[in-house]
């Protein structure tokens, strides 16, 4: 696994909470924020790959990565699972909303509960882990949120209503909640990745074609993968960006 050679120093130390930290992009974010020296928790339902993960980089890293199992669409037990976040890795200066899940349904297949699902999975535990974790930043000096969203939304793909709307509403949530906590020195961005190939991907939904088809409409000719989104994640959390909020940074090698 390659990461970038930077090192950002002023990320030793720091404490970070990352969603969906136990595979695709998310585990790549792990390792590299706990390679930098930072303090990282990271939320997952899905126990045994993050555990592993959690496992192997206690091993070689200055500070072992503390895994919080839960269930993001519990909204209400967020707050509780920000605290253990606190007592755990100390204060929280960083939050990057990963966590996500790109279901295909069809328009007429689409209920009141599967949209609601999908809802949860993808938009409203952003919102409230913002919430819980603000008053945090807040206290320690400030902080930078970083939450994920797709330009998936920008492609007119049918299948994904519900999915799509809710990459497009963490766009309107960023830029609302750069302007409320601006003051308070906490910036909020978001990365939109063009096709990252993960092995979920590559199970369920894209094959070498759509791969292929997806290279020719960038301009830069390489598949995306999960380490491609790290770049961009430690320089929005270190102070290097410390004067950018309520901005989308694409990454997807140049579709947009």
């Amino acid at each position: 696994m390659a990461f970038p050679a930077a090192e950002f120093h002023d990320l030793k130390g720091r404490g970070v909470l990352i969603s969906g930290g136990g595979s695709g992009i998310g585990a790549p974010l792990v390792e590299a924020f706990a390679r930098q020296g930072a303090r990282v928790a990271f939320i997952d339902i899905a126990e045994r790959e993050s555990r592993a993960l959690a496992e192997r980089l206690a091993k070689d890293c200055a500070h072992a990565p503390v895994f919080l199992p839960a269930d993001l669409r519990d909204a209400a037990s967020l707050a509780g699972v920000v605290e253990k976040a606190q007592a755990a890795i100390g204060p929280i200066r960083v939050l990057i909303n990963n966590a996500a899940r790109d279901d295909r349904q069809a328009l007429e297949d689409v209920t009141l509960e599967s949209w609601d699902e999908n809802q949860a999975v993808n938009l409203r535990h952003v919102f409230f882990l913002c919430q819980a974790v603000a008053p945090i930043m807040k206290r320690a000096g400030g902080g930078s949120i970083i939450n994920f969203s797709s330009i998936a939304f920008m492609l007119n793909m049918g299948e994904i209503p519900a999915y799509a709307t809710a990459k497009a509403g963490i766009i309107g949530l960023t830029k609302s909640l750069a302007g409320r906590l601006g003051p308070d020195d906490i910036r909020v961005n978001a990365i939109l990745p063009g096709m990252v190939v993960t092995q979920r991907q590559k199970d369920l939904w894209i094959d070498d074609a759509a791969i292929a088809a997806m290279i020719e409409k960038q301009c830069l000719k390489h598949s995306l993968f999960a380490e491609d989104m790290v770049g961009p994640c430690l320089y929005l959390a270190s102070d290097c960006s410390a004067r950018m909020t309520a901005q989308t940074m694409i990454i997807d090698g140049g579709v947009f």
